[in-house]
């Protein structure tokens, strides 16, 4: 007993003279690691992209104005061939045209000669009406005595011989079928031995010149468009690239050209016309460059016109309800701010972030006002508070 007792009276012991813990509230909280950048505030060109289709500035469809059969034609015109202006495509036979043409050429040579003789007999009355005395005469008399009727009704017979043989001198250059501009033959539907009639579909001719890009952008993107002011001038230019065509790094370049007065039907956006000369890489210069293709489908990056005096952020920094999360002080500051223009890439701030002020790039987890932050090169690890 004496043991046992001795035992529990050392075991009290222990437990009464234990150290107790001491609370020193120091509690640890983790500041969120982010990667911010600096705003820079500048001036800059937006580049707005849009989407369109191809189209020729130049397009019609060849046919010929009066009859007959083909009996030539030219070598260039199948489909996929080049012409220039005024160059020859096809020949309908001119015999006939020719013929009638030396016909109408008689008939004028015949009035021209009843003209000269009926001169003679003008001459021969204005004699007699003298001999007479025409004093007593009434004018219209007079003018029956001198055979006017007779000198007007050569002269009209001698204008309609003449507006007989220009027609027929049309008709005969008409045979012949010349390209109306430098064209790139779409289709070909004549050839030799073809009868034809005026407006039979004898091929497809558009220009190489240029071609338009039809595309679209929001209403509100253009006020910062230029457009072509007169003749001489060019507006804002404009990068096409087609990239499933052409590969990632080619592209073709053009410019505003006009504005369509009217939305679209269906998206209520704004029509524009880009204008890209010589789209076929036909000239010397342009021979490493892609062909466009009619009808394909092109994105186009428009540059637009400068904004000055403005924060530039790529739109991923730009966070629900236009707001920005900024690091100052080591702490998180949600700002609003007002975006003057977004274009694909960046969002141009006029208020609400200062130049050289670090933008929070990073995702994180809680966002609240006063949020501790700690950059991911900062060397503070932890910041203490007392409980």
């Amino acid at each position: 007993m004496g043991i046992l007792a001795a035992a529990i009276l050392v075991i009290v012991l222990i437990f009464s003279t234990e150290p107790t813990a001491q609370s020193e509230g120091a509690t640890k909280e983790s500041a969120m690691l982010v990667s911010t950048v600096p705003a820079k505030k500048g001036n800059f060109t937006p580049n707005i992209v849009a989407t369109g289709t191809v189209r020729p500035l130049n397009d019609v469809i060849l046919s010929p104005l009066v009859n007959g059969q083909i009996t030539r034609r030219s070598e260039k015109f199948v489909p996929g061939g080049f012409v220039k202006k005024g160059e020859v495509l096809l020949q309908i036979d001119p015999t006939d045209y020719q013929n009638n043409l030396e016909l109408r050429k008689s008939e004028l040579l015949q009035a021209q000669t009843d003209l000269e003789m009926e001169m003679g007999r003008q001459k021969i009355a204005r004699q007699e009406l003298q001999l007479i005395g025409g004093d007593t005469l009434s004018e219209e008399q007079k003018d029956l005595v001198l055979r006017q009727p007779q000198l007007n009704a050569i002269k009209a017979r001698i204008q309609s011989a003449q507006a007989a043989v220009n027609q027929a001198r049309t008709n005969l250059g008409r045979s012949t079928i010349t390209a109306p501009f430098d064209a790139h033959i779409v289709n070909q539907n004549a050839t030799v031995g073809s009868q034809v009639s005026p407006g039979d579909n004898l091929g497809r001719l558009t220009g190489t010149d240029f071609y338009w890009v039809n595309i679209t952008v929001p209403v509100n993107k253009l006020r910062w468009l230029d457009f072509k002011q007169d003749s001489n001038g060019i507006g804002s230019m404009v990068k096409i690239m087609n990239e499933t065509a052409w590969g990632e790094d080619a592209f073709r370049e053009g410019f505003l050209d006009q504005q369509i007065g009217a939305l679209d039907d269906q998206t209520r956006l704004a029509r524009l016309l880009v204008k890209v000369p010589d789209p076929l890489a036909t000239e010397k210069d342009s021979t490493d460059k892609p062909k466009m293709i009619i009808g394909s489908f092109v994105e186009a990056n428009i540059q637009a016109k400068e904004i000055e005096d403005v924060v530039r952020l790529n739109r991923d920094f730009i966070r629900s309800n236009n707001t920005v999360w900024v690091m100052k002080d080591g702490k998180l500051e949600i700002r609003e701010v007002k975006i003057l223009l977004n274009d694909a890439q960046y969002a141009y701030i006029t208020e609400g972030v200062n130049n050289g002020e670090e933008v929070v790039t990073s995702n994180i987890s809680t966002v609240t006002e006063g949020a501790a932050l700690r950059k991911e090169n900062d060397s503070t690890a932890t910041s203490n508070s007392e409980e």
